[in-house]
């Protein structure tokens, strides 16, 4: 007998012989796969095929916020009220709640500092220079230094796309005038 911590337990004996299936593991192994006309059928999906081809209904919405919009339909003009009862009251939940949607936290901000002109690939990096500098100086943050970052190396690859596309050109001509 197993000690009774065993996480294996016998089957009973009701649809699957004990000569086939003496655990509750083996028999649900059993079960994910049926054997039928000598091949093996899963009942898994198929890699790279989805359970629902067609997705989510287009426009179809979430039960849980129809239920809120429904329970609040009518009622924000007193809520709204109330929240800034509260807010006047001294209640700092409800005056964060409110500020923040009178005033929300902005995102970002315009960024002012003086780059070099881009016009090549190698005036990216003086620009990126410029930036670092304005970072270390705490004129700007590392955050909108890597936004700055981020919009020279775009402007890199677009320079570089540019060159790239010249030199097909040029090489196309020649190998059309020979």
């Amino acid at each position: 007998m197993e000690p009774s911590g065993s996480r294996e337990r016998p089957v009973r004996a009701t649809n699957t012989p004990p000569a086939t299936a003496t655990t509750i593991r083996e028999a649900r192994a059993m079960a994910k796969t049926t054997v039928k006309a000598g091949k093996k059928q899963s009942h898994r999906f198929r890699p790279g095929q989805s359970g629902n081809p067609k997705g989510r209904a287009q426009g179809s919405r979430n039960k849980a916020t129809l239920a809120v919009e429904e329970l609040l339909d009518g009622q924000s003009k007193a809520l709204t009220q109330k929240a800034v009862e509260k807010a006047l009251e001294g209640d700092i939940q409800a005056l964060k709640i409110c500020l923040d949607r009178i005033c929300p936290p902005r995102k970002s901000r315009p960024i002012q500092i003086k780059l070099p002109k881009v016009e090549t690939a190698a005036d990216v990096t003086a620009a990126h220079g410029t930036v670092i500098a304005a970072m270390a100086q705490a004129d700007i943050t590392p955050d909108e230094a890597n936004t700055i970052a981020g919009v020279l190396e775009a402007k890199r690859r677009a320079i570089e796309t540019v060159e790239i596309e010249e030199r097909i050109s040029k090489l196309e001509a020649q190998g059309a005038g020979r």
